[in-house]
């Protein structure tokens, strides 16, 4: 016999808890189509992956809908914290989003980030970040691209020639205190980037076999100004992420990579600022690809500008404009953004009519430095007067997110 569709289904949005860790891990497997091949390239079994998934459920605000007791689709929050030039910021970080694909086209999602961002706003987190699977997708919902990933492919013959520095690298454990101290220091200098806990750093290893490496670039006085996380594999030198201070560092971490000359063909990975690596090679003949990666939005616009940094000036500055949100009320409507002359800015709502508009994608990738006030009003985003442009131009800082971690 066929199966019978005449009931109609009573959905609940709940909690996901450590009762549902099973559930919840099986949704994501489904989704993202996680298979036990990959699994197994990363060293991995089904119990590793629900292990390393528990810290979620116990940590993060985690929503979803039941279909009676089944988990149907569902929403992670992480509570992370953010550097925004040069202030730090609660950050709502979105993730293991998913629903069945039987119980999509009934608005479940859309109600579970709407209720996410509520949560965030409650929780004073005024900006949110997520890595996108679908940038038209969580453009509709109000994020936007605010930075990029550089992949580079260099020839053993194109790496940089050995410069003199004064200090040394020392190969140290991936997961060790000199690696995390080193970051955190460099993440309090650094525009965009995650101040990282131990969710944060779990995350940042969680997909990684374990053959992952790192080096560590002491200066002449014993500090540690920079590191590479690399693997070496059938002749190529895979470089995860590099972080340096200064241009030393930069070049002590170079020296060691072209130390392995002989034992590679070739040298892969990935740059998270907006600075291309062929200008600063000898041979810049390299490839080098750029490709969008995380996105954001701020969550509420009043709590975000309280924080924000505007550059300082002779005089007081004020924009009134009209401010689009697809989801959240309170950021929409009609609003006057004043910024004093010592850099604070306060925001309100206002009655008054203004031709002056743009929407939270706009005003979080301009905030934020990835894209200037200037080009957003050439393209149509921004709507407002030369005078307001030029205004913008000069409060905000010019630096675009640096931002290498994937949760």
């Amino acid at each position: 016999m066929g199966r019978k569709f005449g009931r109609k289904r009573q959905f609940k949005m709940q909690p996901v808890g450590l009762e549902h860790l099973t559930q919840y891990n099986q949704l994501l497997r489904y989704v993202f189509q996680v298979t036990d091949q990959e699994l197994k390239e990363i060293g991995w079994e089904e119990k590793d992956m629900m292990r390393a998934k528990s810290p979620t459920l116990e940590r993060a605000d985690v929503l979803g809908w039941f279909d009676g007791d089944k988990l149907i689709s569902q929403v992670a929050v992480y509570p992370m914290k953010v550097r925004i030039f040069g202030h730090t910021y609660d950050m709502g970080g979105l993730t293991g989003v998913g629903t069945y694909p039987e119980y999509s086209g009934q608005g479940l999602m859309h109600k579970l980030l709407y209720q996410a961002l509520t949560n965030m706003r409650g929780r004073g987190q005024t900006i949110s970040y997520l890595f996108p699977y679908s940038i038209p997708y969580y453009r509709r919902k109000g994020w936007e691209i605010i930075s990029d990933k550089i992949s580079f492919e260099i020839n053993d013959y194109q790496l940089p020639k050995s410069r003199p520095v004064s200090g040394e690298v020392v190969r140290v454990d991936v997961d060790g205190p000199e690696v995390r101290d080193t970051y955190h220091r460099f993440a309090l200098q650094t525009h965009g980037a995650l101040i990282r806990d131990d969710l944060a750093w779990n995350e940042y290893f969680l997909w990684d076999p374990d053959d992952m490496m790192a080096a560590v670039y002491y200066n002449d006085e014993g500090i540690s100004t920079g590191y590479v996380m690399y693997r070496i594999v059938d002749d190529v030198f895979h470089v995860k992420d590099m972080v340096f201070m200064n241009e030393e560092a930069r070049s002590g971490l170079w020296n060691f990579i072209g130390a392995h000359f002989s034992m590679i063909s070739k040298v892969e990975g990935d740059i998270f600022t907006d600075e291309p690596l062929a200008f600063l090679l000898e041979d810049a003949d390299i490839k080098e690809t750029i490709s969008p990666y995380y996105m954001a939005r701020i969550v509420d616009v009043e709590g975000f500008i309280r924080q924000y940094p505007f550059k300082p000036d002779t005089a007081d500055r004020r924009w009134v404009f009209q401010l689009e949100d697809p989801l959240l009320s309170w950021n929409q409507g009609t609003f006057e953004l004043e910024i004093g002359a010592d850099g604070r800015g306060s925001i309100r709502r206002v009655s008054c009519k203004c031709a002056d508009r743009t929407n939270i994608q706009t005003l979080t990738t301009m905030l934020l430095g990835y894209k200037r006030p200037d080009y957003l009003h050439k393209i149509g985003r921004l709507v407002c007067a030369p005078d307001t442009v030029h205004m913008l131009e000069d409060a905000i800082e010019q630096q675009t997110p640096f931002f290498s971690d994937y949760f």
